[in-house]
């Protein structure tokens, strides 16, 4: 669980509004409420399950937060979350068996409000058979100016443990640690902005163990052979974004936004996207969104290199490639016991579907055969699902 800052704290603020139906409120009166100041998080619960399917690797399992607040000023949260991952991804696979796993992560988290401050904690635990992972975030955020801008920090710290499957003797660190910087802006009755900035910096092992890169080798029957991935021990990435909320006449929001990455490594990317979400009648929301995303590749990445050692670093991921993928996905929520039912307050059940199709300029499907560095670039499609129930209560 991560503390909700600039970006993310605008798409809250308005699913909450949307939820509780005072869109239709908004959109009558033409005016938002700006005088409910800085606030804790909701008391409520979640159950999810979302499944991925795409690229010849099946993801999915089960995820439930639960929040409460204690007296006015601190609110407690925990959850607990599962991948259930087979299969292997193209650039694997070429060069190592399928493989199933599990992930299971837990996390505990704290706010504490003071004001028109918050501050955050959260603390988070990772294991799979051959990763491990440890987290934490300390982040605030402070309302000013009758509570038309918010401005929101956070640092999170990573400590990971990289193994490697049937090779208990291989273990290497990654640390990761990440610097945000957030502010939200009341720009009119019906509009909001957000503007982002993010840093990261990675030091330790970034590769995965289990991928090789290909050069060209006469000697070979297929023309190329293997040798494992060499990465830089360090890296660092910038983004940046802009991203903006408007509430239509008709009951209605709709949201477009901007991001731009780069990092030391030479990958350069951008990400449109838009989204509209429509309430209907009193308990139903029915959502959709479209986004763009392309990237450039990283410096040492090649998809088939002249020789053996052929320079100092090496890569073969396909995520460090020249790519971009599409994306379209729908939604629809419905809101029930709107009147409360005992304890519970009210509860709202959510379907979201995304598909997207992803593109690469210079990563080669080698299980097609053919030429060395002449096989058919490769593209593939993916489904994400996510089903969960919200309890409020």
């Amino acid at each position: 669980m991560v503390p909700r800052v600039g970006e993310e704290a605008v798409v809250a603020a308005i699913e909450r509004a949307l939820r509780r139906g005072t869109l239709a409120l908004l959109a009558g009166s033409g005016m938002v409420d700006q005088a409910s100041g800085a606030v804790l998080p909701e008391d409520r619960a979640d159950l999810l399950w979302h499944s991925y399917s795409g690229g010849g690797v099946d993801i999915s399992g089960p995820a439930a937060e639960a929040r409460k607040q204690i007296g006015q000023s601190f609110s407690f949260s925990a959850d607990y979350y599962v991948d259930a991952i087979s299969g292997a991804s193209i650039d694997v696979i070429t060069t190592a068996s399928a493989y199933e796993e599990e992930r299971t992560e837990y996390g505990i988290g704290l706010d504490y409000l003071r004001g028109e401050t918050t501050l955050s904690f959260a603390w988070s635990d990772s294991s799979e058979n051959d990763y491990q992972a440890k987290t934490a975030v300390f982040g605030a955020s402070h309302d000013m100016f009758g509570d038309l801008t918010t401005v929101a920090i956070s640092y999170a710290r990573g400590w990971d443990t990289v193994g490697k499957r049937n090779d208990p003797d291989f273990e290497e660190p990654t640390d990761r640690r990440t610097w945000r910087l957030g502010l939200t802006q009341i720009l009119t009755p019906s509009l909001i902005a957000a503007l982002n900035f993010e840093t990261v910096s990675d030091e330790g092992f970034l590769n995965n163990p289990y991928r090789s890169v290909r050069y060209l080798d006469p000697d070979s029957p297929r023309g190329y052979s293997y040798q494992p991935e060499v990465y830089p021990r360090t890296r660092t990435s910038n983004a940046a974004s802009i991203s903006l909320r408007y509430f239509l006449p008709w009951r209605a929001a709709l949201s477009g936004s901007y991001r731009f990455f780069t990092d030391t490594w030479g990958i350069q990317a951008h990400t449109v996207e838009v989204g509209l979400a429509q309430p209907w009648r009193e308990r139903w929301i029915f959502e959709t969104r479209l986004r763009y995303y392309t990237q450039e590749a990283a410096d040492f990445y090649s998809d088939l290199y002249p020789r053996k050692d052929y320079q100092n670093y090496l890569a073969r991921d396909k995520e460090l490639s020249q790519f971009s993928d599409r994306l379209v996905g729908i939604g629809v929520s419905y809101d029930f016991l709107t009147e409360g039912w005992g304890f519970i307050d009210r509860g709202s059940l959510n379907f979201k579907w995304d598909y997207m199709l992803f593109d690469y300029d210079n990563f080669r499907d080698l299980r097609e055969g053919g030429v060395p560095g002449e096989e058919p670039l490769y593209s593939f499609g993916a489904h994400v699902v996510q089903l969960y129930l919200s309890i409020w209560y």
